[in-house]
């Protein structure tokens, strides 16, 4: 009875402790509200299977052809690399911050702000980019379908996408959550189905030679083939990570995350390779390297020629992925900009939640303010596909920066204040191998023409990286502003505000 002050903070899931001896504002998210298949439907959402399937992976084919399934096994085990550092560290940080933690307390807390700086740059321009997919996706589909629809009406798909994920966002991470798993569970069985149906199909002409490089054109033929192949392919990976901002939020985080983030990757990765082959052995792999993201030589373009009606179900799964996948990002960038303004580093007003539904509301309003202005202020100005190929190239090179810096802060975190857990491994060869893997990668997307079969980039999409660069410089000059004048918020970015805390 006494203590029924303490008791009501407890009960509202307000960590005590450590952030209330340093002076940090009590404020939590909803505790114990998402459990495993929740965050890994975030994570799973965040890699957008069905269009990466449908779009992002085909960009390998005119590289590796009919190896292409060798080319996307390779990119599973690169990604698998960089997934396991981040569910090391999730393992033991787990925080709304995530790779910002990650790289306070693996590398240096400046480290840290810059990664969470980046990162936000990134999660904020995923959902404008998918809105701006769903625009020209639909009307695009409905001008095919009926020819009175203007093709170049897509403005309104890319308002009423928005207005979703405002509303789900509002309704706090059960809403949004289990929205994800619906549509994510959607378009993964619709994906399935397809290729179950692609290897039926296929016959006798189902071969394992696709896992070789007997099919490799001419241009690119044999192993040099299938690794420019994957470089393309690794890029479709992206998102894995996305299950850590949630971390407060999730019931028993430490184990949760780390099951979320590698069974993502693994999962999705899996379903990656098993409609690659599907795909690959019915259309012809000595053909392959003609297929593409749209026209008769794409996945629409099967379904609508050999499959009848089942068109619609893989459209409906392409647009049912841009929606999930721009909630996810919803979700991982408001909960990184609210841990960043409970300490302080970022407005306050960002920690501020829903009474009730204990969503983040500040970070929500400017979340679903700028996505539909920046989708719709590059559709206008450079046309909806250039708009998207401009952003993508942004988002792409943003999020390979943080996971670079994420797997040396993997590598960082254990040799330096869990030494008696590091394990060489784990903690010191993946991250190097993840490194590895993921700098051509980086170098591709940003047009870099260091390899040969890299194409260098043209205006306005050849800006990104200049955009990319800014935007950190941008985030150095605040770094170097808040070192000098307020170190203590600083180097509570790698705080994990939890009841029972890593040391």
């Amino acid at each position: 009875m006494g203590d029924g002050n303490a008791g009501q903070r407890k009960r509202r899931g307000r960590p005590r402790g450590r952030h209330a001896r340093q002076g940090l504002p009590e404020v939590s998210l909803r505790r114990d509200a998402v459990g495993l298949r929740d965050v890994l439907f975030q994570s799973v959402t965040s890699m957008a299977p069905g269009a990466a399937i449908a779009v992002s992976i085909p960009a390998g084919a005119a590289f590796a052809g009919g190896a292409l399934p060798l080319s996307v096994l390779i990119a599973l085990v690169a990604c698998l690399f960089t997934a396991s550092s981040v569910a090391e560290l999730a393992r033991h940080l787990p925080s709304a911050g995530s790779v910002a933690a990650y790289s306070s307390r693996g590398l240096h807390p400046v480290v840290g702000f810059v990664v969470a700086w980046v990162y936000l740059l990134v999660e904020a321009l995923v959902p404008a980019l998918l809105l701006v997919q769903l625009g020209f996706t639909v009307a695009g589909t409905a001008h095919q379908e009926w020819p009175g629809y203007p093709q170049n009406l897509w403005w309104p798909w890319v308002l009423a996408g928005a207005a979703v994920i405002a509303v789900t966002g509002y309704y706090g991470i059960r809403a949004a959550a289990r929205l994800g798993t619906v549509l994510g569970a959607f378009e993964v069985l619709v994906f399935v189905v397809f290729a179950g149906l692609l290897i039926a199909h296929a016959g006798r002409h189902n071969t394992l030679t696709v896992f070789g490089t007997a099919h490799t054109p001419a241009a690119h033929e044999g192993v040099g083939g299938v690794i420019a192949g994957s470089v393309y392919t690794v890029l479709a990976f992206a998102g894995f990570e996305a299950a850590a901002p949630l971390a407060e939020e999730t019931r028993d985080p430490r184990r949760t995350l780390r099951r979320a983030v590698l069974g993502s990757a693994l999962a999705i990765g899996l379903l990656f390779i098993l409609t690659t082959y599907a795909m690959t052995v019915f259309y012809g792999p000595d053909a392959f390297a003609t297929f593409g993201a749209s026209g008769a030589a794409s996945w629409d373009g099967v379904a609508r020629a050999s499959f009848g009606a089942f068109w619609v179900l893989v459209f409906l799964a392409v647009v049912n992925s841009t929606i999930a996948n721009a909630n996810a990002a919803a979700n991982a960038s408001t909960r990184t900009a609210f841990a960043l303004g409970r300490v302080g580093v970022f407005p306050r007003s960002f920690a501020r939640l829903h009474p009730v539904h204990r969503s983040p509301v500040v970070g929500l309003l400017v979340q679903c303010l700028a996505a539909p202005a920046a989708a719709l202020g590059l559709g206008f100005a450079y046309g909806p596909d250039t708009a998207f190929l401009l952003l993508a190239t942004v988002v792409v090179t943003a999020i390979i920066s943080v996971y670079l810096l994420t797997n040396l802060a993997c590598a960082g975190y254990f040799l330096r204040r869990r030494r008696a857990e590091f394990r060489p491994v784990r903690h010191l060869l993946f991250p190097v191998l993840g490194i590895a893997a993921f700098t051509p990668a980086l170098l591709t997307a940003a047009g870099l023409p260091v390899f040969s079969f890299v194409t260098e980039l043209t205006a306005p999409v050849s800006s990104a990286g200049a955009v990319v660069a800014l935007w950190s410089a941008a985030g150095l000059v605040i770094t170097v502003v808040l070192w000098r004048r307020h170190p203590d918020r600083l180097a509570a970015t790698g705080l994990v505000h939890l009841d029972q805390e890593s040391p």
